[in-house]
């Protein structure tokens, strides 16, 4: 039964009859797979499940995922998403244009940047509403990290509160309105002769794109594979995505990267798979237990958030005392847990 393709008598009449179809691996929250039509075209056809959701929130990705294609079937030139070719809501089913994925490279990262700028720049304020805006660190976010540093016994400069509140004031996502991926992974970007792709928008938003433009710099933070940049392939991608921003909008990106990393930082569902967010205060697990996701461990995501932010904010008018605590925390960690490993390089990443 997994290997029949949910395609009702308007799909059959919009697309054609599948001849041969693939079960392709996904998350349980998503059914995919490569159909071979009757007249020889290879789709992509991806079901949106419950996934231990209910029946509504499960509707709601599949016109979120929709949507977010939908928006990025505006790029002029090479495309950065599949085209979406027919939809069924009713069962939530998607028809997608198959995107031939060139492998392995090493050199991954500049179009990857470049893809994601352009991405970003399909937008603006006139589709404020198209789709959700994009969620970051709340007020509850900013306790659990100084409660952290509290457990911890890590001083907690007298300024931090306030730079944490004013923080969440900078990255209120409604003043910005690119088209954000919601999970820009490995895996959820496709190399092709005309550059990168990006498929499984469940989680698109509508927000600044240097939320984004931070994983190169905070370890790829919604990524089982998180990985680290070093500096010259890092100044590179930045550097790529700032001026295909530029280009396209005419304008230099707005926000402050530094701003964008804190807000991961602070987040501590950003420790953990999807399926775990929303659960529990994790960055209060981190005294007690070590969790792993994917190869690498939350104290490891940690260690490396916390040395990015000291890094950035050492000369920084808004987080300097936020970059003090964080260059302590991270001191802390080592000490305490001396065989954390640093994150693996992104040379390391996986390819599927």
């Amino acid at each position: 039964m997994l290997n029949r393709v949910p395609f009702n008598e308007a799909l059959l009449s919009t697309v054609g009859t599948p001849n041969q179809t693939k079960l392709l691996d996904s998350s349980p929250r998503s059914r995919v797979w490569r159909v071979r039509l009757a007249d020889r075209r290879l789709v992509v056809v991806k079901q949106i499940t419950d996934g231990g959701d209910t029946g509504a929130d499960a509707n709601t990705r599949f016109a979120r995922e929709v949507a977010g294609l939908r928006l990025a079937g505006r790029a002029s030139g090479p495309a950065v998403a599949p085209a979406v070719l027919a939809t069924d809501p009713s069962s939530r089913v998607m028809v997608l244009e198959h995107v031939d994925d060139l492998g392995r490279t090493d050199d991954w990262m500049p179009g990857y940047a470049e893809s994601l700028a352009r991405l970003h720049a399909l937008t603006g304020p006139a589709d404020a509403g198209a789709l959700p805006v994009w969620s970051g660190p709340t007020a509850t976010d900013a306790e659990s990290f100084l409660a952290l540093a509290r457990a911890l016994d890590v001083p907690v400069p007298s300024t931090v509160p306030q730079e944490l509140a004013d923080l969440l004031e900078r990255l209120d996502p409604t003043s910005h309105h690119a088209l954000l991926h919601g999970d820009p992974c490995p895996g959820n970007d496709l190399r092709t002769a005309d550059g990168v792709r990006f498929v499984d928008f469940e989680r698109a938003s509508l927000g600044n794109g240097l939320i984004e433009l931070a994983y190169f710099r905070i370890g790829f933070p919604t990524c089982w594979c998180a990985m680290s940049v070093t500096a010259a392939p890092l100044a590179e991608v930045e550097d790529v995505y700032r001026t295909t921003w530029r280009g396209l909008t005419g304008k230099d990106a707005p926000g402050d990267l530094a701003d964008a990393c804190a807000g991961w930082l602070i987040q501590g569902d950003a420790l953990v798979e999807r399926a775990h967010r929303g659960t529990v205060d994790q960055l209060a697990r981190v005294p007690a237990e070590d969790f792993e996701w994917g190869y690498v461990s939350a104290r490891e995501r940690l260690v490396h958030r916390l040395g990015v932010v000291a890094d950035m904010t050492r000369d920084h008018d808004h987080l300097h005392a936020v970059g003090r605590l964080s260059s302590a925390l991270a001191d802390r960690l080592l000490v305490r847990w001396p065989t954390l490993r640093p994150l693996p390089t992104h040379d390391a990443r996986p390819w599927y």
